[in-house]
């Protein structure tokens, strides 16, 4: 009985092998979940402190948790290298993250989808955002539908993709 083996191709290797070694700054990602412990939350904002501080471009939403810990770090670190998209209009978002909001310089709204579902306006702002990246680095639960799928989304278009779960 053969039994197939699923490999990645060469090329799709030497793509994120290019862009691991890439010398110089990058377009880096953060996207995740809403619901993270504190210490989590400070662990990724160190992340993305150093991330920007060595030069890196950050882009990530708006939303609490996650998003709001990768705000924090490179707001900290350069706020000029800090990219938020908003999947609505500024005034959809939660009080405590309009007032963080208020200090990013490239601040981009949506807000032709405040009609629409957060879910769905936040899976568009989430394929924007890996449109404009070169790595997504995620934070995500074994159950986060909406994040795995962007994961996936990123994968296909050659994105290199770090995937923590929180469980």
């Amino acid at each position: 009985m053969t039994q197939s083996i699923n490999l990645p191709k060469l090329d799709d290797f030497l793509q994120e092998l290019a862009t691991i070694q890439q010398q110089g700054s990058k377009r880096i990602a953060f996207l995740g979940s809403r619901h993270v412990p504190l210490t989590h939350q400070l662990l990724i904002e160190l992340l993305s402190y150093a991330l920007a501080l060595s030069g890196n471009s950050i882009i990530t939403s708006g939303a609490t948790g996650t998003n709001f810990a990768a705000i924090r770090g490179a707001l900290r670190a350069d706020p000029n290298l800090l990219t938020v998209i908003l999947p609505q209009s500024l005034d959809k978002q939660p009080y405590e993250s309009r007032e963080q909001l208020e200090n990013v310089i490239h601040l981009i709204e949506h807000s032709e989808n405040d009609t629409l579902s957060l879910a769905e306006a936040s899976s568009l702002c989430n394929q924007e955002i890996i449109s404009k990246c070169q790595q997504l680095i995620c934070f995500a639960f074994h159950g986060s539908e909406t994040l795995l799928q962007t994961c996936q989304d990123a994968e296909e278009q050659r994105k290199v993709v770090t995937l923590f779960y929180f469980d």
